[in-house]
Order: structure tokens, then sequence, then C-alpha cells
């Protein structure tokens, strides 16, 4: 007889966790992940692994998991997967592997990304690494870029015996990862950088503070450094605004610049030289996982926190988990409000931002439905920081500087699925193509992409 419920997850009580950066989510002990493998059905068709944008063989390491072989599953997830204690924190599994799992039709889901996290961590906590530096095949490759595009990249070359180096604007690796998810989701020490360094262990050179367009050009890697091929994963990192009124007002911010300073500068610690204000109140605009993981980390600054959108509940992009967890915190929700304009002083500070209630109309091209303003709905909220989360857009830079190199109308790299660029030897994915989205779908066109440079290689 199936459980038809998942096993809940242990986490930190909501008072508490509000008052520091730990991690949320304490995750399964062994005898809980061995009750949840238990739930597992083993289909012969799995529609989990057609659901997992990397195509772990996601009943296999369960059925490991089940049996104890702890050092199987991790080797199983690692065929697939170079960061399986990411995914397993941060991946939206309830819309992928989750989502197309066959208990999900009468029951709950098999909890695959908890059973991914407990497998990664015990690795982890056991000293058991898959991480293997294989037979160089003279081939040299660069990757611009260290986020998840960029990791999966570099490790499926890695594996076939490419010499690869990973350049990185910034001071640490590991992208949209360090930068742009906060602590209590993703630690960065105990994570982030130990999953980097198992890439490094299979020889993977990781370069900082190289900027590619300013440091050094595409050309010049090729031309200067004797690469055969390169890599553009760089992400989506140019915040979009709202254009509207006061939007130059001392104390509006980016999501990006925010969630930066706190997290790759950690601007949350009083020994920090990077500081951070947020004032009394803060008013978060977006509906997205960015959004809401700046309205809890101001939260956890000090600040009383608003997150507005433009649509309900139902429509915003945010996995649900996170938007539960910002409402246990404390987090007060605007919904169908808009804001028109932002409001401030004479000194050029924000006081707080004008807002119009909105109505759903038809669907639009993304076939949620439009929001329309209401007549004679304006009212304010009062803050003193206002940061704006509405998406981004990729940095116009390696397209001023690679000519031939094909962009599209957001600055983004035209590629096509396999990662094919209008410039031979050159391949691109994750963000800077399809513009913002998750880490495993990043992943999955940083695999892609490998394939397309080893068969380009005639490896």
């Amino acid at each position: 007889m199936v459980k038809a419920n998942r096993v809940p997850v242990r986490g930190q009580d909501p008072a508490e966790r509000v008052t520091n950066f730990n991690e949320v989510s304490y995750g399964y002990n062994s005898s809980e992940a061995v009750l949840e493998a238990s739930r597992c059905i083993q289909c012969k068709n799995p529609r989990c692994v057609a659901g997992c944008p990397v195509s772990i063989q996601i009943p296999t390491f369960i059925k490991a998991i089940l049996d104890g072989n702890m050092a199987q599953a991790a080797t199983i997830i690692a065929a697939d997967s170079s960061l399986p204690a990411i995914c397993g924190r941060v991946c939206p599994q309830e819309v992928q592997c989750e989502g197309a799992c066959i208990l999900g039709i009468k029951h709950q889901p098999i909890s695959i990304g908890k059973l991914e996290r407990y497998v990664a961590d015990w690795a982890k906590e056991n000293q058991f690494s898959t991480a293997v530096k294989p037979k160089p095949n003279g081939k040299k490759v660069a990757i611009i870029g260290s986020g998840p595009a960029g990791l999966a990249c570099a490790t499926d070359l890695a594996r076939a015996g490419c010499e690869v180096t990973i350049f990185e604007a910034l001071h640490k690796p590991g992208g949209v990862l360090v930068y742009g998810i906060p602590e209590f989701r993703l630690p960065k020490e105990a994570v982030v950088e130990y999953e980097i360094g198992q890439l490094q262990k299979m020889g993977v050179k990781i370069e900082c503070n190289v900027v590619v367009g300013r440091t050094v050009t595409i050309d010049q890697l090729f031309e200067k450094e004797g690469f055969h091929a390169v890599f553009i994963g760089t992400g989506a990192g140019l915040p979009k605004f709202l254009n509207i009124p006061g939007e130059n007002f001392n104390g509006v911010v980016s999501a990006n610049e925010f969630l930066t300073r706190s997290n790759l500068m950690a601007a949350y610690s009083p020994d920090s030289d990077t500081p951070i204000y947020v004032g009394r109140r803060v008013t978060v605009v977006g509906g997205g996982n960015v959004a809401m993981d700046a309205a809890r980390t101001a939260l956890r600054l000090g600040a009383e926190v608003t997150v507005v959108y433009r649509r309900t509940e139902k429509e915003m992009p945010a996995r649900i988990e996170e938007v539960h967890h910002a409402k246990e915190e404390g987090v007060v929700f605007q919904l169908l409000s808009n804001p028109v304009a932002v409001l401030g002083n004479e000194k050029g500070w924000v006081t707080g931002l004008k807002c119009v209630r909105m109505e759903l109309g038809e669907p639009d091209e993304s076939g949620r439905r439009r929001p329309v303003e209401v007549a004679g709905s304006a009212f304010d909220i009062p803050c003193d920081v206002a940061i704006i989360a509405l998406g981004t857009n990729s940095n116009p830079l390696l397209g001023r500087t690679t000519p031939g190199l094909e962009m599209n109308r957001h600055n983004g790299v035209v590629a096509d699925e396999n990662g094919l660029t209008s410039r031979p030897g050159v391949f691109a994915g994750g963000d800077v193509v399809t513009g913002a989205a998750t880490v495993i779908l990043a992943m999955g066109a940083g695999r892609k992409a490998a394939k397309s440079i080893l068969e380009f290689l005639k490896i």
C-alpha cells in the first residue's frame, strides 16, 4: 500500500529563522530519507526522468537509497548532475520531476528534490567523491561565466578530457548561485564552494576577476590563448526597471544589486565593509523567486516588508514553497497592485510608492490574464527602500566586442537548442540565451552545449 503523503521536512521555526541567515530547511535524516524512498513505485516508464532537464535516473537513485547503498545513489546522480546539493535545494521540482510523478495524480508526489539533497549531503559528510581527473585529449575550451550553465558544461567537457578554464567576472565563482540566492536558501561555503571544489578536482581551472570583452576578448581567447572552443554562460544580470516617475530617487535599487551586496559581499554581517541600507520599511516590486529572496533578506535585516505584485497569488511565478515561507515569516503581500510613481522628499530619498489597484482581464502572450488598471484606485505605500525585482536582460558587452556573434533585442546570444551560435567554435546556453530561467534549465543547456562542443572538436 502506497503511503499517500510525503515525509515532512524539518526546518527552523519562522520566529527563529527571521533573526538569522542560517538555512531554513534541515532536510531529511537517514530514516526519513529511507521512508520517503519507500513511497516510490519504481515506474517502468518514469515520467520524472523526462521531467528533469538533465535526465537524472531518479527511480534508480531512489532504489539505491532504499537499499542503503548511498555511494551508488551518489554515483547515479553524478552521471547527470554536477550540482546535486544545489539542485536539491533550489530547483522548482514541483513543476519538473515531481510535477511529472505518477503518484501526484492521486497522492502527493515523491519528494525527489529532498532525496537528491540528502544523497549529496551524505556524500560530502562521508567524503565520498565522484570527481575523477581523466586522461587529457589535447583540446582547450574556455567557459565564460561560472554560473550553473558554465559549471555543467565544464563538468562534461572535463570528463571527456578537455583542458577547461572558466573565466568569472566577479571575485568568487558560482554566478547567480553565489550572488543571487540568499544564504538561508543556499549556504555558500557548505554547499556552493564544496560542489565547485569537486569540479576543480577534475582539473577545471577557474580564473576570477576576468571580464571577457574587457580584460580579454573572445577573439583573443582563440588567437592568443590557444583555445579551440568557447562557451558563453554569462547569464542575465542586467536588471529591468519600471520606467516610472521618481525611479531615480535614492533608496530605489534593483534586486540584483541588493542581493549581490548581501550575498557576495556579506553585507548582512556587521563586520562587512559593504553596508546595506533597508531603513524601517521596504517595498519589493515583483512576484518571482528573486522578489521573494529580496523580501526575505530585507526582513532578516530588520525591515517591515511589503511585496507589491500586479496579479494574484495564483499567477505568481515564484515557487509555492518560497511564497509560503515568506508569509510565515511576516512578509505582507499587496496583490493586484501596480506602482505608477516613486514618491520622494526634497533630499532626494524615496518615501513611498504610488500604486493603483488592478483587475485581471484576458490572457496575454504568457497565458496569464492581463492586469488592467481600476480607475480611481490610487493609493500610497510608505517605504524607505524600494527594491525592483522585475526580471533581467543580458549584458551587451560580449555582443559589442565579438564580431559576427548574433545577438537578440534583449542583448542575449542567439543560439539553437544545442548551443550553436553564428560564430564557429563559439557556443552558448542558459539565461544568456533564454532570458532568466531556473538553475536546472541552465544546467541542461550547458550539458547540451558540451555535447555540441565535443562533436565540433571531433572527440
